[in-house]
């Protein structure tokens, strides 16, 4: 993977880990002004996952960065984005627009994050799309879920 620098978000955090890896996916988007993107077509998609806390767990981890990387990579890798339960063809929030699908990221990190006794949290998923396409996608206040 292409070394990359991502835009930084503050946080009051102690520890910051970041994890990149990719997935590739095929997706559409179910709307007649999606243009050529209302047909199926794939991406390689490009993700780097920032989790931040201020306690180490009984390894000494914020978090396993193999387990953030399974989480998103076993779910949607070499997959139909559309066939994926977080995602509609009907409602346009839940589109599996590059914006939904940082989105959608974030809310698979946090609830695994929920569970850890350390409690770390993601506070930005970054994804590239193409080359010259990325989302970036930051919480807002009360969506630790």
């Amino acid at each position: 993977m292409m070394q990359q620098i991502y835009p930084v978000t503050p946080h009051p955090y102690s520890f910051e880990i970041n994890k990149d890896f990719h997935f590739a996916a095929a997706h559409y988007i179910a709307h007649d002004d999606a243009g050529k993107c209302k047909h199926t077509h794939g991406h390689t998609y490009f993700v780097n996952i920032t989790i931040a806390g201020d306690e180490l767990d009984h390894t000494g981890f914020l978090v396993d960065f193999k387990a953030v990387k399974n989480l998103i990579h076993k779910r949607f890798d070499h997959g139909l984005l559309n066939d994926d339960q977080a995602f509609s063809d009907d409602e346009p929030n839940y589109f599996p627009t590059t914006e939904v699908i940082a989105r959608t990221i974030y809310e698979v990190v946090q609830a695994h994050l929920n569970t850890l006794a350390n409690q770390p949290a993601c506070i930005q998923v970054y994804l590239r799309e193409t080359p010259t396409s990325y989302c970036v996608y930051r919480p807002g206040k009360g969506d630790k879920e």
